[in-house]
């Protein structure tokens, strides 16, 4: 080689070109090229050290990229944990305020329920104590509805005690009446044993047969007015109720030549009720007006009947003295009587009061000066179809 002006030996010893001979020279281009060789060799090992390294590199950017997208997601995820660590904590912290609230709460129901367990013993005694209270206050009222059938009864048997005399009158007047008719068949009978006149006695025997039945009648009414029955409400006329008390009545006004006008409306009067007690109340109202008339001239009994719309209104007013304003708070009192001792029991007023309401009605006293007594009756009306 002409470039080289010298070389080095493998021992170290340098000289020059010109100097070695062929052997040398081959020797040391064989070392040169080994050199050479072993440079290339590690050239290219370098350079694949270096191709790996930038591998490397580049597997640690991509590495390093995705630690830091890692490190992003962590932080993320360690925010999302704060959050859902504060989240559950405040969770905690509210589980165990409503843990002890339901604590308070169970004790509080356990509490509530111990006095509702006591309220319950004390209401079980109290059902019972108003059980027997209950039937206690029954058996009152079911005695007083005794007593006071009894006195409404007792009310009945005192007024037919009154009606006595007149109804033995006029008992009286159809009997006579028949003694006459029968008598008078009996006289044609003897007198005209041949030629009797068969119509002229089936004439006298039909007016007694009349006289018969008017009797019975009276006695029946006497019947059904004072027996003791029990109180059944029906639709009543009340007109027909007035007219009956008159006519148990009718003799003992007659006698005292006091008059009854009535005024009734056209149309039937119907209430609800019982006809023998409504018509104990009518014979009540007559028999102290009666009493009331007694040293007044002019003797009238006026017997009123109104209608409105839901009541009738019935009032009874005499042409009397009147009742003192002392008197009408205490009018309806039992055993209250202006009457003289032992004529009047001073239940008549109160019976009726007692009836007038066990019929869903009302009665008062009306003052009008110088006009006599004023009883004012309402009652519920009912309409029949």
């Amino acid at each position: 080689m002409n470039e080289l002006a010298e070389y080095t030996m493998q021992d170290g010893a340098t000289g020059s070109v010109e100097k070695m001979d062929l052997a040398t020279i081959q020797r040391a281009y064989t070392t040169l090229l080994e050199q050479n060789r072993a440079l290339e060799m590690r050239l290219h090992k370098s350079e694949e050290r270096r191709r790996a390294f930038i591998h490397i590199l580049n597997d640690l950017n991509a590495v390093n990229r995705k630690l830091a997208d890692q490190r992003k997601a962590m932080i993320h995820i360690l925010a999302d944990y704060e959050q859902d660590r504060s989240r559950l904590e405040g969770q905690t912290e509210r589980l165990h305020n409503s843990r002890r609230a339901l604590m308070h709460i169970l004790q509080d129901s356990h509490s509530s329920n111990l006095r509702l367990e006591n309220s319950r013993k004390a209401m079980i005694h109290i059902m019972s104590d108003l059980r027997e209270t209950t039937e206690a206050v029954q058996r009152r009222e079911q005695e007083l509805r005794e007593k006071q059938e009894q006195l409404v009864q007792a009310g009945k048997l005192a007024t037919l005690g009154e009606l006595t005399t007149g109804v033995a009158h006029e008992l009286n007047n159809p009997l006579n009446n028949i003694g006459l008719f029968v008598g008078n068949v009996i006289d044609l009978i003897q007198l005209d044993t041949v030629d009797a006149d068969p119509q002229r006695v089936l004439h006298e025997l039909t007016k007694a047969m009349q006289q018969v039945r008017k009797a019975t009648e009276i006695i029946s009414h006497l019947r059904t007015f004072g027996r003791a029955a029990a109180v059944s409400f029906e639709p009543v006329n009340m007109r027909l109720v007035v007219e009956r008390a008159i006519s148990l009545m009718q003799e003992q006004l007659r006698l005292r030549q006091i008059e009854v006008p009535l005024q009734f409306p056209a149309e039937e009067v119907m209430v609800f009720g019982n006809a023998i007690q409504l018509e104990q109340v009518v014979i009540n109202l007559l028999a102290n007006a009666r009493d009331a008339l007694a040293d007044v001239a002019q003797k009238v009994i006026t017997i009123t009947c109104t209608l409105e719309s839901e009541s009738i209104e019935l009032r009874v007013q005499d042409s009397g003295p009147g009742i003192p304003a002392d008197f009408e708070q205490r009018i309806f009192d039992p055993f209250f009587t202006t009457k003289e001792v032992g004529a009047g029991t001073g239940l008549g007023l109160s019976i009726t009061y007692g009836i007038i309401k066990d019929h869903q009605g009302a009665i008062v006293v009306e003052n009008h000066p110088g006009e006599g007594a004023h009883f004012l009756i309402q009652l519920p009306r009912t309409r029949v179809d």
